[in-house]
């Protein structure tokens, strides 16, 4: 039996501290992205399939941009490094550093050692949904993504076509690798266009239907030579079911913009985090 202590309420009480202030972070230069965006033009557009997935690459100092087509989608993002796939996104910093979710002037973090902005966010058009009365927010990254093993786990079956499985698929055929190669580089994703958030009484991660509609879109500058892999996920816009061949489901574009010559005068590419990784020793 668990003993209630006297000073329960005490305890509870006691009001939370931010793990990791931000505000010294490195601020990103938004307006020059903004000026640089105006008159960047489109160079390459990829299409996620409904339950696929497609890969584009973003030199640094571009953009790309996630848009929603034909109907509401939500969908899993990984990107790499395009030279280097050790280097990759890491959500769980990123959510340290920003939160649950990210908007416009959030960026998505590398992973270690070299722990570096990797992409901006400067364009959120969902950026007005903000925290409902339910904590639900959009663009997490807390959830991790779809995949067959958590299915099998669940409910025994063998389905092929969650984020997980789409991600592996379109890494191999990007780069040659074998499946059995390329799934290790698979990540922990930007949930694009969902709507999730975290049960007040459970503690349970949950989604709702996402508030996405066509012309939607979210718009990244790329602060590192990028590979990425966006994944349509198999639940649509995840309002009843998240892997399912039942689900409404809707293709995703992704569009690489390129700037204007000179648009971006006097911005480089962030340097590899300072640390010298001596990790006490020598």
């Amino acid at each position: 039996m668990i003993h209630t202590p006297e000073d329960a309420d005490t305890r509870r009480a006691i009001e939370p501290v931010i793990c990791y202030p931000n505000d010294t972070l490195p601020v990103p230069d938004l307006e020059l992205y903004a000026q640089a965006l105006a008159g960047a033009e489109v160079v390459l557009v990829a299409i996620a399939a409904p339950r696929e997935a497609c890969t584009f690459r973003v030199p640094a100092g571009s953009f790309f941009r996630i848009v929603s087509v034909d109907g509401p989608q939500v969908g899993d993002l990984n990107l790499w490094n395009a030279h280097d796939l050790s280097e990759r996104f890491y959500s769980g910093k990123t959510r340290a550093l920003h939160g649950t979710h990210v908007t416009t002037g959030e960026r998505l973090w590398s992973s270690f050692p070299t722990l570096r902005p990797m992409a901006t966010i400067v364009e959120d058009t969902l950026g007005w949904y903000g925290i409902d009365t339910y904590g639900g927010s959009v663009h997490d990254v807390i959830g991790t993504r779809c995949d067959p093993y958590t299915g099998n786990l669940l409910s025994g079956v063998q389905y092929h076509h969650c984020c997980h499985s789409n991600l592996t698929r379109a890494l191999a055929d990007a780069t040659g690798m074998t499946l059995a190669e390329a799934e290790p580089h698979v990540h922990d994703v930007l949930n694009v266009f969902m709507c999730t958030g975290f049960t007040r009484d459970t503690g349970q991660y949950f989604m709702k239907a996402s508030p996405v509609r066509p012309g939607d879109h979210l718009t990244f500058f790329a602060e590192i030579d990028l590979l990425g892999a966006l994944s349509a996920c198999p639940g649509g816009d995840c309002s009843a079911e998240h892997t399912s061949d039942m689900a409404a489901c809707y293709p995703l574009r992704v569009e690489v913009l390129q700037p204007a010559e000179r648009a971006l005068d006097g911005w480089s590419s962030p340097a590899v985090n300072g640390y010298d990784r001596s990790h006490g020793r020598g």
